[in-house]
């Protein structure tokens, strides 16, 4: 196996395992919390969450062939709730893991034929689209992070770098 297809194996396995953390962490809020209008990109951690569910399901869509026609922007809501939108990620977490363990290094080389959310077409390698994707998480689990921190001043969220999920795991 290459370095790479090990790398998007680790990090289908390290967004779950941060997404657990970080949901872990909200589902202990309450709701008015949660929801409540924060100075910040999405306005709340529920909108913050529910982007980084819409993003993972659009670009999970274009990886395997199968767009997300109910998707039309990218801060739509796909849950109102925090347990429907909890349940919803812990499935495309377990997509992710199994996408991830499906690929082979022909595959990660392999051009996806795309349209973004403007229908402007493009063509990219999956592998650099991969990492996008990974990225795109990633900078958002920050956003959500920070909000976490506002929500219960003095209480630190939980840690999401990935060298406590490389410790933890024992990588």
């Amino acid at each position: 196996m290459s370095i790479l297809l090990n790398q998007v194996r680790q990090f289908a396995r390290y967004n779950q395992w941060a997404n657990r953390r970080l949901y872990g962490a909200a589902a202990a809020l309450p709701a008015e919390v949660y929801h409540a209008e924060r100075p910040s990109f999405f306005g709340s951690l529920h909108n913050t969450l529910n982007h980084v569910l819409v993003g993972d399901s659009v670009w999970f869509g274009r990886f395997i062939g199968q767009p997300t026609p109910h998707i039309e922007k990218l801060n739509q809501i796909l849950h109102a709730d925090f347990s429907g939108l909890r349940a919803a990620r812990e499935m495309m977490d377990e997509r992710i893991i199994a996408f991830a363990d499906s690929l082979d290094d022909a595959r990660l080389a392999d051009t996806i034929d795309y349209a973004n959310m403007s229908g402007a077409r493009f063509q990219h390698p999956l592998a650099p689209l991969l990492g996008h994707f990974f990225n795109h998480q990633a900078h958002h689990r920050g956003q959500a992070h920070q909000l976490l921190s506002m929500c219960v001043p003095g209480q630190a969220p939980p840690e999401l770098d990935l060298i406590f999920y490389l410790r933890e795991s024992g990588l």
